[in-house]
């Protein structure tokens, strides 16, 4: 979505120029050569007088206080499923300006357990959304379908058999576990005997300034198991709200949801 925000940026800025530029002097002239009649207002200047505010406001709550985004993949199931249409919360992280990103007001950090979107530093014109696992200055690891942090182990405790629906309905049959980690918990899920997969086994040292994400959908995510530590500037937002869902129809019970 780096095209959209870019797009955004160049219309709310030239709409702007040629308001304020005919506003300090285009319509002084204008009056100036049509004497007791009023002149006719250019059109690029009409449009430019009708957009800009609705363009900044678009800019400003878009890139301060909350962003759409859609989840496309079943990584995060059965947190997020394919067709959820999300919130992210742009300021929980400080404040950062659109297209380069850069934060420019300080406001917090992440914590653990929080679900985030993010651009990889391997894909970096990408938008993805993980799970927060790991600290700057944590050791973390991961074997036997189990995470460790700082040598101590989450805590699982199975909720039965998962059922996917839509798109997800490929992770039917998949163990539904509930997570534990210091101070909340939350649903994955974990698929036994797979063949020929590598399961991300490891241990890592958590960088200054680095994050450690794990998707929920542990056998079917994509995470800094396999490409590394998210840099903190990487940071889009925190997710917080379901707003809509549709996969080949609105999933009604999905709107409204907290992102935990």
């Amino acid at each position: 979505m780096k095209w959209f925000e870019i797009t955004l940026v160049v219309l709310t800025l030239l709409s702007g120029a040629i308001w304020l530029l005919d506003r300090l002097v285009l319509a002084k002239r204008r009056a100036a050569r049509g004497g007791l009649l009023e002149a006719k207002e250019p059109v690029a200047v009409d449009y430019a007088r009708t957009f800009f505010p609705v363009l900044a406001a678009v800019l400003i709550l878009r890139s301060f206080v909350a962003e759409p985004f859609r989840i496309p993949s079943s990584s995060m199931m059965p947190t997020l499923l394919i067709g959820d249409f999300i919130l992210v919360n742009k300021f929980s992280y400080g404040l950062r300006l659109p297209i380069s990103n850069r934060k420019v007001v300080e406001l917090g950090e992440p914590e653990r357990g929080d679900v985030v979107v993010f651009r990889p530093p391997h894909h970096p014109d990408q938008d993805w959304i993980k799970r927060v696992i790991g600290l700057p200055g944590d050791v973390v690891s991961y074997r036997d379908n189990q995470v460790y942090v700082n040598g101590e182990p989450f805590h699982y405790q199975s909720n039965g058999t998962y059922e996917g629906r839509g798109r997800g309905a490929e992770m039917t049959g998949a163990t539904l576990l509930r997570e534990d980690m210091p101070g909340r918990s939350h649903e994955v899920l974990e698929i036994t005997g797979l063949p020929f997969r590598d399961p991300g086994e490891g241990e890592w040292v958590v960088s200054p300034g680095h994050y450690f994400v794990m998707g929920d959908n542990r056998d079917r995510s994509d995470d800094s198991r396999f490409w590394g530590e998210l840099p903190e500037s990487q940071l889009r937002g925190k997710a917080f709200l379901i707003w809509m869902n549709w996969d080949g129809g609105v999933g009604f019970d999905r709107i409204g949801r907290s992102i935990r």
